[in-house]
């Protein structure tokens, strides 16, 4: 690793050792807006729409970075840290029938409502017929990242590990909520 790339490591973990909230909420920032940023060039959005970038940055800094950094946080002291094959699962599903579903949920509300602007009606009636959909299709995807995350991952990590992940999940939604948005051509 070359030494500017160590020692922008270096710095990013002693951040995170001494502010670990404010870390991961920037670093849920950064991969929202970078993540929003591939979307809007692979769905054929001619110039950048920055605007949308920093509203999903808002969400990833205001939301996603301290919702899972209390999160994880949370399960660990419910499960007493414990990495063992049961007590993994256990926490997969609770994550996956209680904070996915929100989380999914949450995010399509502040997509249609917030980035978009459109009206209410319009978002639920939205959401009525996409939410099933994207998130059945969280339930094949997240468990396995929820899986390595709670099994393999120190828990100071777990955010950005997700975070991560997130990115290409985020790639997934706003393609799907652009492709709700766009009329189809025949």
């Amino acid at each position: 690793m070359g030494s500017v790339a160590k020692k922008g490591l270096q710095k990013y973990l002693l951040q995170l050792q001494h502010h670990p909230l404010r870390t991961k909420a920037i670093t849920a920032a950064v991969l929202s807006g970078i993540s929003d940023t591939v979307s809007q060039k692979l769905s054929g959005i001619p110039k950048l729409q920055l605007r949308r970038i920093l509203l999903k940055m808002l969400f990833g800094f205001a939301y996603l970075g301290p919702f899972g950094h209390y999160m994880y946080i949370l399960l660990d002291k419910i499960f007493k840290g414990k990495r063992d094959s049961k007590t993994v699962a256990k926490k997969v599903v609770v994550e996956q029938l209680t904070t996915s579903p929100c989380n999914n949920l949450l995010f399509m509300i502040y997509y249609g409502v917030v980035v978009e602007g459109r009206p209410w009606m319009h978002v639920k009636t939205r959401i009525k017929k996409e939410y099933p959909k994207v998130q059945l299709t969280a339930w094949t995807f997240w468990p396995v990242v929820g899986w390595i995350n709670h099994q393999y991952v120190p828990l100071q990590f777990r955010v950005i590990f997700n975070s991560l992940v997130a990115f290409c999940w985020g790639i997934f939604l706003n393609l799907r909520a652009r492709s709700m948005a766009l009329p189809k051509t025949k």
